[in-house]
């Protein structure tokens, strides 16, 4: 428990101690009798007083003891120790909160968009498209063409409904002409049809991807449903392709919204990515941690240093690294490290049995001994399940050979001789130990 002490109580408490310094006698008074307590239990010793004078009297006389000849030399003051300060306790820290899952919906309706002219979809059945494999004779586009004709007539009398008529009957004789479904779409953008519109502007595009018209007409059907980027996007087309002062009018409407939803995507696609990286790095610390726990629970050989020095070689190895980024490699493993027995559910995944033969080819060139034989296991065991031949095997442990003794080879041999069922006693002869795996 601190005690406090303010600057007149210390300034009170050092003109007592130097008073106890220039004549140590004033201890032996009763009132004083906690300080000469307090030196005496830190080992300090308190000089005596003479029995024939009173230290009070002297106190009073202010006559301190006068130093003669005959009298010895006077003891050395006690040095009272310091006081020992308090140590203060370490105030708990708060726990780090956890960051707050940014939610992508909320954001999505917080954006502000302008939605003047945005109407209802139209809900009509599909309009006649005509035959698209139907190649129309020269007797068939000119009749296409009268009708045509009448229908600009119909349009500029401003009777759509007659005019729509006689394009569904132009598009049936001559289904090849994109200009005809552009121009119906334009009267069904006019009728507020945006739907129907579109429908025509995408066959008239599918004719003619050029078609400055049907790009146009989509653009502003698009504008009214409120898709403002399709609508940008075909405007800016329709400009490209024949400037028209209408389709810029338009697309000057639509290009704040436009950008707003571009600049909005463009930020949603950043958060997404920073996730993704932090979730990245967080497997790929896990996986580290529990790859340092196992080494630091399975080796106690007086080669530590050097095997860790290949295993972190390993871990840090590009491809393997590379691979882990994989989320689907990353989860797998994840699962291997609590449960190595679940490998057989992953024998017939080619991504993750190809990674595994990497991991294996790479371990078997390490100078470990306990690594190369794990990895010559690894190959044996799913080498055959995708594609491992015997000689792939044998190949294997002729390289573990090399790092780790003739154990992990004679193993890779034997299974390369169970595989191929050649002879053992025609096989010796003809093949020397250094030559097995070997093309």
């Amino acid at each position: 428990m601190s005690i406090p002490l303010t600057p007149q109580h210390a300034e009170v408490l050092k003109t007592l101690i130097n008073k106890c310094i220039e004549d140590p006698t004033v201890l032996h008074q009763p009132e004083l009798s906690f300080v000469r307590e307090f030196i005496e239990h830190f080992g300090g010793k308190v000089p005596k007083t003479k029995t024939d004078e009173s230290p009070s009297k002297k106190l009073k006389d202010g006559n301190g003891p006068k130093e003669t000849k005959s009298e010895a030399k006077p003891q050395p003051k006690p040095i009272p120790k310091p006081i020992p300060k308090p140590i203060p306790k370490a105030e708990p820290k708060e726990e780090a909160k956890p960051e707050p899952e940014e939610d992508l919906d909320s954001e999505e309706s917080d954006l502000e968009l302008d939605m003047t002219g945005v109407i209802e979809p139209d809900t009509d059945a599909p309009q006649k498209m005509g035959n698209p494999t139907l190649q129309p004779t020269e007797e068939e586009i000119a009749e296409s063409q009268a009708k045509r004709s009448e229908a600009v007539s119909a349009f500029a009398e401003k009777d759509y409904e007659r005019a729509i008529e006689l394009y569904t009957e132009a598009i049936v004789l001559n289904p090849q002409a994109a200009l005809l479904y552009a121009k119906r779409g334009q009267i069904y953008l006019m009728l507020n049809k945006p739907n129907a519109c579109i429908r025509d502007c995408n066959r008239a595009l599918e004719l003619n991807p050029d078609s400055a018209a049907a790009h146009k007409f989509r653009g502003r059907a698009c504008h009214l449903l409120g898709k403002f980027e399709e609508a940008a996007t075909d405007l800016r087309l329709a400009c490209k392709f024949d400037f028209d002062e209408q389709a810029d009018e338009w697309l000057r409407e639509i290009t704040p919204n436009a950008r707003r939803i571009e600049e909005h995507k463009r930020k949603q696609e950043r958060k997404i990515q920073a996730k993704l990286e932090k979730e990245r790095q967080e497997r790929l610390k896990t996986i580290r941690e529990a790859a340092k726990a196992y080494r630091e629970n399975t080796r106690t050989s007086q080669t530590d240093a050097n095997m860790d020095a290949e295993f972190y070689q390993f871990i840090n190895d590009p491809e393997i690294i590379k691979g882990f980024e994989d989320p689907d490699i990353a989860n797998i493993f994840s699962e291997l490290f609590a449960n190595p027995f679940n490998i057989v559910k992953y024998q017939s995944n080619l991504k993750v049995m190809a990674f595994m033969n990497k991991m294996a080819s790479k371990l078997i060139k390490c100078k470990d001994a306990d690594l190369a034989k794990s990895a010559a296991a690894a190959v044996a065991a799913f080498g055959t399940t995708h594609g491992g031949s015997a000689e792939a095997k044998a190949g294997a442990g002729a390289e573990a050979k090399d790092g780790a003794g003739t154990e992990a080879t004679a193993e890779a041999k034997a299974e390369a001789k169970t595989d191929t069922g050649a002879d053992t006693k025609s096989a010796t002869p003809q093949a020397k130990p250094e030559d097995v795996g070997l093309d």
